[in-house]
């Protein structure tokens, strides 16, 4: 037993000797040895390109949001938001929805006039889950993948975005970014290395799974759908 563990060891020890690869050389290795240069500059080329205006921007996360079966939404101001959010309650038909201490989430739950369960403090887990839909605002909207950046300090703890099955997030239009880096600066920014919020995560579309024959199947491990509102 002790030959085997410095065996594995002594190859861990090996492996350690050796300088980690350049992200992105691996695709391009030929008889030509690829420069860390050359292999810096090719990386971009993997992610969609992200326009420099706010049109360019909103347009490819809509894009994106499209793809990954999210539905988005552009609106002009907190009349326009409350309505809209009206009509998606009355086509589902809610009867209760969950949101945090938010003005623009708070608001936008209020003017469903339905019971509202608030995840800030002590709440019922039971009553979370009986919940048709969750709102919560975000810390950003990621042009480059259609992603939504949440945290716990800023979406309403950890489960308001995951227990009910139609997660509704309410973004302002400041909010969007360009590509992941940008997100990471700005909870870098905010937070510090001191105080980052127990909860990071990028939601990428609805909850899915394709594990059984390869066939997608939506709100497996979280919400089957994901609505975007920004105003």
């Amino acid at each position: 037993m002790n030959d085997e563990r410095e065996n594995i060891l002594g190859r861990i020890r090996e492996a350690l000797r050796l300088p980690a690869p350049v992200p992105g050389a691996h695709e391009r290795q030929s008889a030509h040895p690829v420069s860390e240069r050359e292999a810096a500059v090719h990386i971009p080329e993997w992610l969609p390109s992200v326009g420099v205006t706010f049109e360019e921007r909103i347009a490819l996360f809509q894009k994106n949001a499209a793809e990954l079966k999210a539905q988005f939404v552009l609106l002009d101001g907190a009349e326009q938001l409350a309505s809209q959010l009206r009509e998606i309650a009355a086509a589902e038909g809610w009867k209760k929805v969950a949101t945090h201490a938010n003005e623009l989430a708070e608001c936008a739950a209020n003017s469903l006039g339905l019971p509202v369960v608030r995840t800030d403090s002590g709440y019922d887990v039971h009553e979370l889950e009986s919940c048709d839909a969750g709102i919560s605002t975000c810390e950003a909207l990621v042009a480059q993948t259609g992603s939504v950046l949440v945290t716990s300090k800023s979406s309403g703890g950890r489960a308001l975005s995951i227990l009910p099955p139609h997660h509704v997030v309410i973004a302002r239009r400041e909010q969007l970014i360009a590509d992941l880096p940008a997100a990471f600066a700005l909870i870098k920014a905010k937070y510090g290395p001191e105080n980052y919020p127990s909860l990071i995560s990028f939601i990428t579309g609805p909850s899915r799974t394709g594990d059984i024959e390869r066939i997608l199947v939506l709100g497996a491990h979280g919400p089957k759908k994901l609505t975007i509102l920004c105003v």
